[in-house]
């Protein structure tokens, strides 16, 4: 056990949206009361609870609908002995040609112009290197990079009106990135199995036995919105570079159209919750849910029902902050962890 909680430890620290790493122990405490194998991650986020189960010896699909979520999950949860060496690095921050397409889209808005030449820069090299599990590396340290180097993380506000000075504020792009790829690196190993990372609708995924299956999607929540794409845009452009989306072009940030989910919407994540339980009837259902979001507990307990003979709810405390808007406050509300089998 303590080989397994010094591995998870290697995995780097995140504040992404709705990410599960505070949970881990709690999910893990509700899953090892199965005999599994076989993990699907269906909505794998920041990746953390897909890599604690594969710190625990399982073979683990990762799937999730953003291009940044995958390419995370290819470098750290598919990926078993890949790393990027100093060399690597260097390579990837030498000066070359590029498209200069972040200096010119999004000039002034996140960054410096020094440091969207930068972007554009590693951008370039990337796309020139060969192995799928270094460009996924190289690609999720620039994400966390430009994360890092953004007051709150997101991309919802331009200019740096929230910079509060701290430490990683202050360091510049390079060192940042630099340090995500030594924080990728220290990640990466290999667990015995094969891992596997996709990038899916969790509705349109192809459908395969999981013996568990790990289900965290968007909340739906009344009081605030759910939209990955709104806070990470110029990020998730990044991973896919901008391929397939329109920028919106009035808007101030530069944002691209959200994705379509079906949890916008409280009967839209009803049918959705609906449809992936039916999906995966055959496998053990673990579900992360909270107090403040729908379809209610009970609503969701009779859906599970539908499918499963057993189920229960476990709830866990966590302190869970929905939403960007002002009118919604940090609270202490219930998170639950659903179980079918």
């Amino acid at each position: 056990m303590s080989q397994h909680i010094e591995q998870l430890g290697k995995f780097p620290s995140t504040r992404y949206m709705g990410s599960k790493s505070k949970l881990l122990d709690a999910i893990w405490k509700v899953s090892e009361e199965f005999e599994f194998n076989s993990v699907l991650d269906l909505f794998s986020g920041s990746g953390a609870v897909g890599y604690m189960y594969k710190c625990h010896g399982k073979e683990v699909t990762s799937n999730d609908y953003m291009a940044m979520a995958a390419t995370y999950a290819k470098a750290m949860i598919e990926n078993s002995d890949v790393m990027l060496s100093d060399r690597d690095v260097n390579r990837i921050l030498s000066k070359t040609e590029n498209d200069g397409f972040v200096e010119r889209v999004f000039k002034d808005l996140y960054f410096s112009d020094e440091e969207n030449q930068l972007i554009d820069n590693i951008r370039a090299n990337i796309k020139r290197m060969r192995n799928p599990y270094k460009k996924a590396i190289a690609m999720a340290a620039l994400i966390r990079a430009c994360t890092k180097k953004r007051p709150r993380g997101i991309f919802t506000y331009t200019g740096q009106r929230y910079n509060d000075g701290r430490q990683d504020l202050r360091k510049t792009m390079e060192e940042q990135f630099r340090e995500a790829v030594s924080a990728i690196n220290n990640a990466v190993f290999d667990n015995g199995h094969r891992c596997i990372a996709t990038w899916s609708d969790s509705l349109k995924l192809d459908k395969q036995h999981y013996d568990l299956v790990y289900i965290d999607p968007p909340y739906y929540t009344p009081q605030s919105d759910n939209e990955y794409v709104r806070r990470y845009h110029f990020v998730e452009g990044l991973a896919r570079d901008w391929n397939g989306v329109d920028i919106q072009e009035e808007t101030k940030t530069k944002k691209f159209k959200s994705y379509p989910t079906p949890f916008s919407t409280r009967d839209g994540a009803e049918k959705a919750f609906r449809e992936i339980f039916r999906k995966y009837e055959d496998s053990i259902l673990v579900v992360s849910y909270s107090s403040n979001s729908e379809p209610t507990k009970d609503e969701m307990l009779v859906l599970l029902s539908e499918v499963k003979e057993n189920v229960k709810v476990v709830p866990v405390d966590y302190t869970y902050s929905f939403g960007t808007r002002k009118s919604v406050k940090r609270n202490n509300v219930q998170e639950y962890l659903f179980l079918g089998w």
